[in-house]
């Protein structure tokens, strides 16, 4: 016999744990990995602690939080194969490079206090360093994809490797190029998307 499932009980699951994934970004951005309690998120997501665990351990909470800020939505694998990469496809070649110029800025702007945690969280907990090692994984091949639809959409003429050019790119949109710049340098968002728009052309796009 087929399990009923209600649209409108999914929906406000979906929401729910949307909650307690950007109450725990707050929680661990705040406090950091040790400092973070379930029962403040708990407390700031406005659910009961039981539902904080059923959402995962401190680990998988950590993860899925750093995955929604930064992608907007949960989802699996590298992201040129979710959503935003669907969204992304029938563009053309200064179309897309804008695209991802925005998206990197306001994704690297929402996860700015929340990946010096991650990598904090890493050094101290084996499976957040697993994760975390499956994350730059998927990084890396978002990279490499980002240089083939550039080379296939005529907006780069380097002929060096693919992934010479995906090393440097993953360099540069980097969150720790986001948290220099602006949290520490003091640039404007603006400034920062400009430079980065700059910087791709020449060491990127360019032969």
């Amino acid at each position: 016999m087929a399990r009923y499932v209600s649209p409108l009980r999914e929906a406000q699951a979906a929401q729910t744990r949307r909650r307690v994934l950007e109450a725990a970004a707050r929680a661990f951005g705040e406090s950091g990995y040790a400092g973070a309690s379930l029962a403040g998120i708990a407390r700031d997501a406005g659910v009961s602690l039981e539902t904080v665990k059923q959402n995962g351990p401190k680990a998988s909470l950590l993860l899925a939080s750093f995955d929604l800020a930064f992608a907007g939505s949960e989802g699996e694998g590298p992201l040129h194969g979710r959503e935003l990469g669907a969204q992304s496809a029938p563009l053309g070649g200064e179309e897309l490079l804008a695209f991802q110029l925005d998206f990197v800025t306001a994704a690297n702007a929402r996860v700015a206090r929340l990946w010096p945690r991650l990598l904090e969280a890493a050094a101290a907990d084996a499976e957040v360093a697993r994760r975390l090692h499956e994350l730059q994984g998927n990084r890396r091949t978002d990279m490499l994809s980002s240089v083939a639809v550039f080379r296939e959409k005529g907006l780069c003429r380097s002929t060096r490797s693919d992934g010479e050019l995906a090393d440097a790119l993953s360099f540069l949109i980097s969150p720790e190029s986001y948290t220099q710049l602006v949290s520490e340098a003091g640039w404007s968002r603006s400034a920062y998307q400009e430079w980065l728009a700059r910087a791709i052309r020449l060491l990127i796009l360019q032969d």
